[in-house]
């Protein structure tokens, strides 16, 4: 719909560029002879070549809005209104008032004239408020569009505030026995990987694991370090456990 308001626009330029053209050669008397257009022109001639020159603006203000999008609506409203505004007149005087008098042919082409000048402000004034409806709709529609994005965009950070934390990949252990550190890589199932000797390490205490039993193993003594026993005693072997090194006395 906007194109053909653009057309509109173009022939209204059209329109108001001729008229101002004929009002600003006013002071041609021979012109008007010849065209038989005696009884209207103006006078004073300066008049005239006011009204051409204000014309030849309102034709020049049309066509750069029938380029410039932002324009388009509201100078098809105002131009489209001028035009209507202009035909009754013209109808109305020169037909209705027969003032001047003009013979039939002029008649004719008042008649002509006025009605082509209703018609086409009318339909420029239909048009641009359609126009400017969808452009309206169209901005609302924008509008919140941008508020739902910036809705989830909000639900997002909100998400992202409470998730826990997850451990860095490369991260530092103490050992509790022998107080180094030790730089571990997080695998993928959680837990630990020593990058010297690749053994696994328990993430909490920092120990290597017996890979077949899960076991920590002792970085002093290399033995694993088996679970605390109430009795101390040995299920497998039957005897005592000494505490310190976890060994069978």
């Amino acid at each position: 719909m906007k194109p053909l308001l653009r057309v509109v626009l173009i022939v209204n330029a059209l329109i108001f560029l001729a008229f101002g053209l004929l009002f600003l050669l006013t002071p041609w008397a021979g012109l008007y002879g010849a065209l038989q257009l005696d009884s209207i022109r103006v006078q004073p001639a300066f008049a005239g070549q006011l009204l051409g020159i204000a014309l030849v603006g309102l034709a020049w203000l049309a066509f750069h809005a029938s380029i410039d999008g932002a324009l388009t609506a509201r100078a098809a409203k105002v131009s489209g209104h001028v035009e209507w505004v202009s035909g009754v007149i013209v109808l109305v005087w020169l037909l209705g008032l027969r003032t001047p008098e003009v013979d039939g042919f002029g008649q004719m082409s008042a008649a002509l004239v006025g009605v082509v000048l209703v018609v086409l402000g009318l339909g420029s004034v239909r048009l641009s408020s359609a126009v400017r409806r969808r452009e309206r709709a169209a901005l609302a529609g924008a509008a919140s569009a941008d508020r739902a994005e910036r809705k989830a965009a909000k639900k997002r950070e909100e998400d992202i505030a409470v998730r826990p934390a997850a451990r860095a990949p490369e991260a530092t252990a103490i050992d509790p026995v022998s107080g180094r550190t030790v730089v571990t890589r997080e695998r993928l199932d959680g837990g630990a990987v020593d990058p010297v000797t690749g053994a696994t390490l328990d993430p909490i205490t920092g120990r290597s694991l017996d890979p077949l039993t899960g076991r920590e193993i002792d970085p002093v003594t290399g033995r694993r370090i088996e679970p605390v026993i109430s009795d101390g005693i040995d299920p497998v072997t039957g005897r005592r456990i000494d505490p310190a090194n976890g060994a069978p006395r």
